[in-house]
């Protein structure tokens, strides 16, 4: 009898965490998704995202950013959802926004290892390296979310290249 192995990749399990789940972890989503799949590599991730607070749960993107985000492709269409302590267990990668984001998740992991799982989405990027923030386009004009975009699509990229290698 011949027996053949079958090679078994364990998926990349990736979390993008933003203070409400509308602008920026739902566009990390929807960008990574679309990076992930032209790459063929669907099969390798699970991707999604949540807010550190409740405000939106249910709710989809914001308008601006799913217009933005549709601009350049991305079909930005998750429902918003708060960060769950179980998402330490679940997740291999906590990706976060901004400094306050860190410090607010950071104080929710269970142990050492949790924490160690919780990055800045910015130290993935390649092209935009004196940004050490994805800052909130909430409160700003369509060059803000455009800009959000621009940083997330570029620390994406840097974050499956290195995932890939």
């Amino acid at each position: 009898m011949n027996m053949t192995t079958t090679n078994i990749t364990r998926k990349h399990r990736l979390l993008f965490i933003c203070l409400g789940n509308i602008c920026r972890s739902p566009a990390a989503e929807g960008v990574m998704k679309a990076k992930v799949h032209a790459a063929n590599l669907d099969e390798q991730f699970f991707i999604d995202s949540a807010g550190i607070g409740n405000w939106h749960a249910g709710q989809l993107p914001d308008s601006r950013m799913r217009e933005r985000g549709a601009r350049r492709g991305y079909r930005l269409d998750s429902r918003a959802r708060q960060i769950r302590q179980s998402d330490f267990d679940d997740f291999d990668l906590l990706l976060v926004m901004d400094h306050e984001n860190y410090r607010t998740v950071t104080s929710k992991a269970p142990d050492e290892e949790a924490r160690k799982k919780v990055r800045l989405l910015t130290d993935y990027l390649q092209e935009h390296q004196g940004a050490d923030v994805v800052p909130d386009p909430y409160y700003g004009d369509l060059s803000d979310f455009d800009y959000a975009l621009d940083l997330i699509e570029d620390a994406c990229d840097g974050l499956l290249e290195q995932l890939l290698h």
